[in-house]
């Protein structure tokens, strides 16, 4: 396990000025994930704001979500946690258009990176993926970037993610919650349950 600093993008190398178009040519080059069986890349805990640890295996609960992560105890908008976001997952490949540095993907707030399509097209809500032990149910509750995404990455990453043409594909990510309680690790195969 490491610990991320807390705060801002301290230490973040990434040339802010990179464009729309090159962050385009660079997911394109690095092909289409797979839309059946992927794989976990990164799993990241939440502890407090602002702190990151990233972890080999974690264990998750349909009450708690990632145990460890701070979900439960964020700060909402209506004042409790907000179960149809209580897991969120990145596409590996948008985060290494991003950056190549996977020390920095942690910055962008999700708890798992994979190698897996997750557009609407491959993921409806209600979908369902087993991951480990653990089975995740996508959610309909958009995933988007915010100005702490555009504060890591830049403003044409935000772009990249949000862009209206493209919201379909889920370059942000998807929300998610646990349907079914159990671990996971980096490498473990993420599958749809159909």
């Amino acid at each position: 396990m490491s610990r991320e600093p807390r705060g801002g993008a301290e230490g973040m190398t990434m040339d802010k000025a990179v464009s729309y178009d090159d962050l385009d040519v660079s997911l394109a080059e690095l092909g289409e994930s797979p839309r059946e069986q992927g794989v976990v890349e990164l799993i990241v805990r939440r502890p407090q704001p602002g702190e990151r640890e990233l972890v080999e295996q974690a264990e998750f609960s349909v009450e708690d979500g990632l145990i460890g992560d701070n979900w439960r105890t964020r700060e909402y908008r209506l004042g409790r946690p907000e179960a149809n976001a209580q897991i969120t997952l990145m596409n590996s490949r948008v985060m290494q258009a991003i950056t190549q540095d996977q020390a920095l993907w942690a910055q962008a707030g999700d708890q798992l990176f994979v190698d897996f399509d997750l557009s609407t097209d491959n993921l409806p809500a209600g979908s369902r993926l087993a991951i480990g032990t653990v089975v995740l149910e996508v959610t309909a509750l958009p995933h988007t970037g915010c100005s702490q995404f555009r504060a890591h990455f830049g403003h044409a990453a935000l772009r990249f993610v949000n862009a209206n043409e493209i919201k379909h594909l889920n370059r942000r990510g998807i929300n998610a919650r646990v349907v079914q309680a159990g671990t996971m690790q980096t490498g473990d195969t993420v599958k749809k349950v159909h």
